[in-house]
This record gives C-alpha cells, structure tokens and sequence, in this order.
C-alpha cells in the first residue's frame, strides 16, 4: 500500500526541526521573513525554502500587506487533519527549551529595524 502524496507532503513538512519552529513562532503571531530569519539565525533563502514547504503543505498562509508579506498559520487548509497536527504541537514540543526561547526571541523582533537592514 501506498501513502497518498499529499500525506506524505504534510508529515515531510514536519519532519525539519526548523519548520516545527517556525510553525511554534506562527502560532505566538504573525511575522515577516526577516522576522523568522532573525529568530533562526539561518540565510534568508533557507527560511524562505521552509516557509515554502509549509506553505505548499497547507501549513501556512501568506499575505502582501504594502510592503510586507506575512506569514501565519492557515486557519482554512483544505485538510483539516492539518489544523488537528498543529493543536498538537504544543503536546510534542512547546516545553523545548529551543521553542520556549524562540517565543521570547518573536516577541522582541522588531521588523521594522529588521527589515531595514
């Protein structure tokens, strides 16, 4: 038997501990790129490929508003097991010391500073 491919694509998103990040910072509020980026300490290009992933997965929505293009959490995938997987998260890794310090890091990433550099 064979996983569907969309199946597969939604568990492959989850399985790069910088996603799982980034879905936690998601869920605290919405953000930019350089936001993100900030917080991960990775190249603009490799959160941009993650941001990707989990956008294509159903993961995250995205939005031009002016200048910025902000990422959140998508309330209406079009697979609602998506939305039972994220409630989840908070079970499997909201005590990660990583994660509980990414939520202090969001919370001080001040984008227009960030991305303005």
């Amino acid at each position: 038997m064979t996983v569907p491919t969309d199946k597969t694509k939604i568990f492959k998103a989850l399985s790069d501990p910088n996603r799982l990040r980034i879905l936690k910072m998601l869920q605290t509020k919405e953000l930019c790129v350089c936001e993100i980026t900030e917080v991960l300490q990775l190249a603009t290009s490799t959160v941009s490929k993650h941001l990707s992933i989990l956008r294509s997965a159903g993961f995250i929505a995205v939005e031009k508003d002016g200048k910025w293009v902000n990422y959140s959490i998508n309330q209406n995938p079009g697979d609602q097991r998506i939305l039972k997987l994220l409630a989840s998260l908070d079970f499997w890794i909201a005590d990660d010391n990583l994660i509980i310090e990414d939520k202090k890091r969001i919370q001080k990433a001040d984008r227009y500073k960030l991305c303005s550099k």
